[in-house]
């Protein structure tokens, strides 16, 4: 997160609640968007249990870039600062797939 805070370019999502809500970031706003989130998989799971006139492949796709985008920003910014862990999970998808 710091690093997001760092580039002059861009405000992170905790610098726009902080100035929208008029919150301090340690006290409320970092918790906020966690939950906003957690709602936010809650609604995507409901909705994949639905029928849906979109076939079911399609669907499934699209939930799966949204976890692996999950996945990637969850705890910091994987895409820009690529820690070795999430070396190491690409190279498991890629490299080491499971046989079916």
């Amino acid at each position: 997160m710091q690093f997001e805070q760092n580039r002059k370019h861009v405000a992170s999502a905790v610098e726009c609640y902080v100035e929208h809500h008029g919150v301090s970031k340690e006290e409320h706003a970092y918790q906020e968007l966690l939950k906003q989130v957690e709602n936010a998989w809650k609604d995507i799971n409901k909705a994949m249990l639905q029928p849906y006139a979109i076939p079911k492949p399609l669907m499934t796709r699209v939930l799966n870039l949204a976890r692996a985008a999950n996945e990637i920003y969850e705890r910091e910014d994987g895409y820009t600062i690529v820690s070795p862990t999430m070396k190491e999970k690409v190279a498991a998808v890629l490299f080491k797939p499971i046989p079916i």
